[in-house]
């Protein structure tokens, strides 16, 4: 008879994803003998120099954009703040205003909290209870004085999926730009710049495979973006210091490797995910799933557990690596769920769970049992 496994059951893919071995590999070079940096003339440079622009070649696939509309920075959060806090420093003409879900992640939410110090006006969208921004809101607050707009595409807690197309189209008839936090969509859904029409977007490598400390920012040709730091001309000068030349290249090599098989896995992830949540609704009566029921990540499953807080049931079941709002808050309260208009009991019980390429039917079948008997322990 075999011993059930106590291994952990990784479901916070959203919180980071584990590093492709393709990209592991292809990083080590330039750890250990390809020491150039980018910018000098010799042969070490202008090797280190190939390898960056091979990779963003890579990831401009993976958006649809063209390589000279990405620049690298040291990630998702450094991306939004050039994005934001850039495109408000090039504007001229005059606007004032800018415009973000009441769902965004802090490294929106913070860049707009320090405009708003600066004496911008900060308009806040509010979100229905799946947490999809609501027309009567947009429509409301995208207005002539807007010089942008900061819209996440898909929400890191509950997975709803943002109709940014429609927002686009709101923004550009008034005359304001349109920036998009896609950290948490690259690699689990089709993410192309022409079809959202934005004119930023913020990815984040460690979300699709890559490694941590890497990101990058497309910025639509000609659309003026001032640096937040200066010093050289690096990422055509909008993010000077040396290129991190091994994280570049890890990147590039996620963002290929999601590509080839983003159909296939998204299928595959959203039959785990059904399945995991109707073992545990099955097990568990009065469990509650939060966000929008089809306009969703195909990994995240965001979950209340009656009569329990999330953090209880989590702390009674230790082999599921989980949380219950996002990695950058730890134990606090989940804005997003506040925002959602949710009651208080359903709020409490919540947990996230967000599969990948480290989820099986065996680990959704041995999470299904360790949740469910977390639960029972929490009540007791």
């Amino acid at each position: 008879m075999s011993t059930p496994t106590t291994d952990p059951i990784y479901l916070d893919h959203n919180a980071s994803t584990p590093l492709l071995p393709e990209a592991l590999e292809a990083m080590l070079p330039y750890l250990r003998n390809e020491h150039g940096n980018p910018s000098s003339g010799h042969i070490w440079g202008r090797r280190a120099r190939d390898a960056v622009e091979k990779a963003r070649g890579q990831v401009a696939r993976l958006i649809g954009c063209a390589p000279w509309e990405l620049v690298f920075t040291g990630g998702g959060t450094e991306a939004n703040n050039l994005a934001i806090l850039g495109t408000l420093e090039a504007r001229t003409d005059g606007r004032r205003a800018v415009v973000l879900s009441a769902v965004e992640h802090a490294a929106v939410q913070s860049p707009c909290e320090r405009l708003a110090k600066r004496g911008y006006t900060v308009r806040t969208l509010p979100v229905d209870r799946t947490g999809m921004v609501t027309e009567e809101g947009w429509r409301a607050a995208i207005i002539d004085d807007v010089a942008l707009v900061s819209v996440m595409h898909a929400n890191n807690e509950v997975g709803t999926v943002q109709p940014i197309r429609a927002l686009a189209d709101r923004a550009h008839a008034v005359g304001a730009r349109i920036h998009c936090d896609a950290a948490q969509s690259v690699g689990k859904t089709s993410v192309r710049v022409d079809e959202l029409d934005v004119d930023l977007l913020s990815l984040a490598a460690h979300k699709f495979y890559g490694p941590k400390g890497v990101g990058a920012l497309y910025i639509r040709q000609g659309v003026p973006v001032e640096p937040l730091v200066v010093g050289a001309g690096h990422e055509r000068g909008l993010r000077p210091g040396t290129e991190n030349v091994a994280g570049i290249v890890g990147m590039g090599v996620a963002a290929e490797v999601v590509q080839k098989k983003l159909t296939d896995e998204m299928a595959r992830l959203e039959g785990l995910r059904a399945a995991l949540l109707e073992g545990l609704t099955r097990a568990i009566p009065g469990l509650t799933a939060l966000g929008h029921p089809v306009q969703r990540l195909c990994n995240t499953l965001n979950v209340s557990f009656p009569g329990v807080t999330g953090s209880s049931v989590l702390r009674h079941a230790p082999i599921i690596a989980a949380s219950t709002g996002s990695a950058c808050h730890g134990e606090e309260a989940s804005h997003v769920l506040a925002v959602m208009g949710l009651p208080a009991e359903l709020t409490r019980g919540a947990v996230r769970l967000s599969l990948g390429r480290l989820t099986g039917p065996q680990e959704v079948e041995r999470a299904v049992a360790a949740l469910v008997e977390g639960w029972r322990q929490a009540r007791s």
